[in-house]
């Protein structure tokens, strides 16, 4: 599979965007693959690591997000379960997982209700190892800020905004992949 062949044929109208994008999701993979290379021990798939960090914004093109070029019309929290749903039918439900699981460090059902998020009622927590490392290397890189990279510290200052269970989950995951 090759995930530049699914981003051109979802964003050959939206050059721009198709570039965010690219670089964004290039700098989650580098990272992912990083760790990967760290813990040989790890029974990790490389190569879908590689490819699914490529595809885990696939979604964003559905969303309202002028500051990213995003033109659609749905609300941004929406990306991921969007994305997982274009990922399914192209017939990557595994890569679909990723897609779907890897905003913030992870939404609680209790966290949709809550905050009446527009996205189906489910929880989405990055559940492989696989998911969970992508999901992480994804926190230090913004698509609006794309030559920025966030340092451990500054990202768990942003997750505070979303609890102190989203602070726990990255103080696990920052445990875990030991960088």
């Amino acid at each position: 599979m090759n995930p530049i062949e699914i981003i051109d044929k979802y964003y050959a109208d939206a050059p721009e965007l198709r570039q965010v994008l690219l670089t964004h999701s290039g700098q989650v993979r580098d990272r992912a693959l990083r760790i990967v290379d760290a813990h040989k021990e790890w029974d990790v798939d490389r190569q879908f690591v590689s490819e699914a960090a490529m595809l885990h914004d696939i979604g964003i093109f559905y969303c309202y997000a002028p500051g990213i070029r995003c033109t659609g019309d749905r609300p941004y929290i929406e990306h991921g379960y969007l994305g997982a749903e274009l990922l399914r039918q192209e017939g990557y439900p595994r890569h679909a997982l990723v897609a779907e699981r890897h905003t913030g460090v992870g939404i609680s059902m209790e966290q949709v209700i809550r905050d009446n998020l527009n996205i189906p009622l489910a929880d989405y927590y990055p559940v492989s190892l696989e998911e969970q490392i992508i999901c992480y290397a994804d926190k230090f890189y913004s698509k609006s800020h794309l030559n920025r990279e966030l340092t451990i510290e500054q990202v768990r200052c942003k997750l505070w905004r979303y609890g102190h269970d989203s602070i726990l989950r990255w103080d696990k995951l920052v445990k875990t992949m030991a960088e």
